[in-house]
C-alpha cells in the first residue's frame, strides 16, 4: 500500500511527502498581511485579504483547484471542495472559486454538475491511478455546494451560479430526501446505503440550519423548509445526555436509537463536533435554533469545567477520550458565544492563539486538513467575516457597506 501511495504522489507531483510539504511552511516567515493573525480587509479593488484562507490555499489547494487532504493519502473529497467554494466566496476570491468549481465539475461530476451530483471520494487506486474511488455523493457536501453557488450568484451577480446551485439542489431532493412517518422529511447522508423500507440512519452534522433555511428561501418549492423543521427533532434524538452523536438511527420497530455509521459503536466524535458549529452560527431569530441549543447542554456543561473539548464521548455521556485537537476548539467558538459562556470562549480562543504557527499561518504542527476547515468556519464567524441572517442568507464583510 505504501508503494502504491508513493507512486500516486509521484505521478501527481506531490513528492516530497505531504509531511515534508507541510514542514516547508515553517522554514520561512510570511509577510504579516498573509499571516493568520492579520485581519481580513477589503482593498479598494474589492479584493479581500483573509490570512487563514491564504495560508490554507498555500497548504492545501493546488494549482488545478483540488483541495488535498494530506492526512488521507492526498485524497480529495466533495466536502473539501464544497467548503473551499464557501471560503473563497467569503474571501471574495473569485479566481480560487472558479478553479475549485472547475476541478470539482471535471473530476467529481463527470464534467457536468447540472446532471450529476459530485462523487464524494477521489484519490489513488491500487493500480496507482487517480480517479473517483467512491461515486456515492455525500449530501452535506452537496448541500453546501448548492447553497454556496446560490449565494455566489446573488453576491457576484452571476446567474449561471444560481442555475447551477438550483440544479444541484434538485438532484439532492430527488436522490437524498425521504419522508418518514412520525418524523417528517429528512436528508439522507447519501443516496445509497442509509435507508430501508422500515429504517433510516442519519447524520446530524449534515444538517446546518442556516444552509437549510437559505435553500428554503431561495428555492421555496423544494423540501428544504420541511427538512429544516425536522432538524431540531433529529438533533434532540441524536443527543442523549446533551452530546450530539455522530449518527442516529430511526426504525418503525425501535424508534430512535444511537447509530454506528462506519464506526464499531455509537459515539460522538469527528462528525458531531460540527453540530455545535452549525448551531452556534445560526441566527438567534432562526426557527428551531433555541431547541437545538437546548439539546446540546451536555457539551455546554462539560466546557464549563474543562479546558479541552472531549475527543470522543460515549453513548452514556462520558468522555471516552479527552484533549481533542485544536479544530474542535475552533468549532465550539460560535456555540460558546451563542450560549453566552464568555469564560469558555476566551479559553478556547487562547488555545487557538497558542496553536497558531506564525510562519505557516495555520493551526497545529503539522497542520491538519480538518482542523483548518473547522478553524476557517469558527474563527471566520467569530471575527464577523461572515454571518447568516434569520432566513439563511449569507452576509459577508466585503459587501457590508
Amino acid at each position: 500500500m505504501r508503494t502504491v501511495l508513493i507512486a500516486c504522489l509521484a505521478v501527481q507531483g506531490l513528492i516530497p511527502s505531504p509531511l515534508a510539504a507541510q514542514e516547508k511552511f515553517h522554514k520561512q516567515a510570511l509577510p504579516v498581511s498573509q499571516r493568520n493573525d492579520a485581519p481580513m480587509r477589503a482593498e479598494s479593488s474589492g479584493v479581500v485579504s483573509w490570512g487563514l484562507w491564504e495560508a490554507y490555499k498555500r497548504g492545501f489547494l493546488d494549482d488545478s483547484g483540488r483541495i488535498v487532504d494530506h492526512d488521507g493519502g492526498a485524497r480529495t473529497t466533495s466536502e473539501a471542495q464544497a467548503y473551499g467554494l464557501f471560503f473563497a466566496l467569503v474571501a471574495n476570491d473569485r479566481p480560487a472559486f472558479d478553479r475549485i468549481l472547475q476541478w470539482t465539475q471535471t473530476n467529481l461530476a463527470a464534467g457536468d454538475l447540472t446532471s450529476n451530483l459530485p462523487a464524494w471520494h477521489w484519490g489513488c487506486d491500487p493500480d496507482g491511478k487517480w480517479r473517483v474511488l467512491d461515486k456515492n455523493p455525500a449530501s452535506d457536501a452537496d448541500l453546501w455546494m448548492s447553497y454556496t453557488l446560490l449565494q455566489a450568484g446573488r453576491l457576484w451577480q452571476e446567474p449561471g451560479f444560481v442555475k447551477l446551485g438550483d440544479a444541484i439542489a434538485g438532484h439532492i431532493a430527488t436522490q437524498s430526501v425521504v419522508n418518514i412517518a412520525g418524523v417528517g422529511t429528512v436528508l439522507l447522508p447519501a443516496p445509497i446505503g442509509f435507508h430501508s423500507k422500515d429504517s433510516v440512519e442519519l447524520n446530524p452534522s449534515y444538517l446546518p440550519m442556516p444552509v437549510l433555511w437559505g435553500l428554503a428561501n431561495a428555492l421555496p418549492d423544494g423540501p428544504w423548509a420541511q427538512i429544516a423543521s425536522s432538524t431540531p427533532l433529529v438533533v434532540r434524538e441524536a443527543s442523549p445526555h446533551g452530546f450530539a452523536m455522530d449518527w442516529v438511527r430511526f426504525s418503525l420497530a425501535q424508534g430512535w436509537e444511537p447509530g454506528k455509521g462506519p464506526a464499531s459503536e455509537p459515539r460522538a466524535s469527528f462528525d458531531a463536533i460540527r453540530v455545535y458549529l452549525w448551531a452556534g452560527m445560526t441566527d438567534p431569530h432562526t426557527r428551531g435554533r433555541k431547541q437545538i441549543l437546548a439539546a446540546l447542554n451536555g457539551m455546554r456543561g462539560y466546557m464549563k469545567d474543562n479546558f479541552y473539548p472531549p475527543m470522543v464521548v460515549s453513548v452514556d455521556g462520558k468522555a471516552a477520550s479527552e484533549h481533542a485537537g485544536v479544530g474542535y476548539s475552533a468549532a465550539l467558538l460560535p456555540f460558546l458565544k451563542a450560549v453566552g459562556d464568555d469564560r469558555a470562549l476566551t479559553l478556547q480562543l487562547s488555545r487557538l492563539d497558542i496553536a497558531r504557527k506564525p510562519q505557516s499561518g495555520l493551526y497545529g504542527d503539522p497542520p491538519r486538513y480538518y482542523d483548518q476547515n473547522l478553524a476557517l468556519f469558527g474563527t471566520g464567524w467569530v471575527e464577523n467575516l461572515f454571518s447568516f441572517n434569520a432566513e439563511g442568507m449569507l452576509e459577508v464583510r466585503w459587501r457590508s457597506k
